[in-house]
């Protein structure tokens, strides 16, 4: 009866053991394995297995990215202004054993690294470039980093700064300089807008000046055009009568008559002497040796 037992708690003692050094590793994860305190293997994601009192888990490391956001460092620029700038490291573990057996603190050297860095390289710069070089700033830093990280089986991805808090004082600086150079192209964009607009008026007025001499220009060439075709069908008219006057071949006693007609016409007007054709003479039973109808003027008489 008591083999019966003593066996028993051997068995489950061994079970115990056995359930005790199976350990399974998660995706994502690796583990340090040592063996009599000497670095033995590095387990990844699965099912292992190591030997009691013997081998040991000496540190699990995560091979996801990380993302580690610093407290603000307090740096100065090659001007002498102080200011404060938040960083964040984005890294991951690309060697366990390294990390495990380079380095104790491994955040705590990234931190102190970065602080470093950050003040070597906003050092050289001054405050107008500081702001304006994020880009650059970011790079150095992440070379930097992963070039004294790489010893540590820790590879920097990179490096982005997420704020930089100048002083107050300067910061006021700034928003009344940023406020006068806002003035300053207001006052230029009106500037350029009045002188626009005088331009075009000057343009519109010039313009308009062309189409109006244009328009007079046209109505003297077409007045011009309108009286040569008036004088030119008048032509046409009398040169189409003589030419049917001729066809009709009138006698002597029609080519009286009408001159007699033309000479009542004439007798109208204002002419103070008329010569009268002996044509008309004769018809008219003048006296043949009537040549010359003189008119006296009332004016003369006296």
């Amino acid at each position: 009866m008591l083999s019966t037992i003593f066996l028993t708690f051997i068995v489950f003692v061994l079970i115990m053991i056995v359930m005790a050094n199976v350990r399974i590793v998660p995706q994502g994860r690796v583990y340090v394995v040592e063996r009599l305190g000497t670095y033995l293997c590095t387990w990844g994601a699965g099912l292992h297995v190591k030997l009691p009192f013997v081998d040991r888990i000496a540190n699990k490391v995560s091979i996801k990215e990380q993302v580690v956001d610093f407290v603000p460092q307090s740096v100065i620029t090659k001007d002498n202004v102080t200011m404060q700038i938040d960083t964040v490291v984005f890294f991951q573990v690309t060697d366990a054993k390294m990390l495990t057996y380079g380095v104790e603190y491994p955040l705590s050297a990234i931190e102190n690294l970065t602080a470093t860095t950050l003040r070597n390289i906003i050092g050289s710069l001054e405050l107008d470039h500081t702001l304006t070089s994020r880009d650059q700033i970011n790079s150095t830093i992440t070379e930097t980093l992963d070039k004294a990280t790489d010893k540590w089986g820790i590879k920097v991805n990179r490096v982005e700064v997420k704020n930089i808090v100048p002083p107050q004082e300067i910061m006021a600086a700034m928003e009344r300089q940023m406020k006068a150079e806002r003035e300053k192209r207001e006052s230029i964009l009106l500037a350029e807008g009045e002188k626009q607009s005088k331009i075009l008026i000057a343009e519109g007025e010039k313009e308009s000046a062309i189409l109006r001499a244009d328009a007079v220009k046209e109505q003297k060439i077409r007045e011009a055009a309108g009286e040569a075709e008036a004088i030119l069908a008048v032509q046409r008219a009398v040169a189409d009568s003589i030419k049917m006057l001729n066809e009709s071949a009138p006698s002597k006693e029609v080519v009286a008559l009408k001159s007699l007609e033309a000479f009542g016409k004439a007798a109208d007007g204002q002419a103070t002497k008329i010569i009268i054709p002996s044509e008309i003479q004769g018809l008219a039973g003048l006296a043949a040796s009537l040549k010359e109808l003189v008119k006296e003027d009332p004016k003369e008489a006296k």
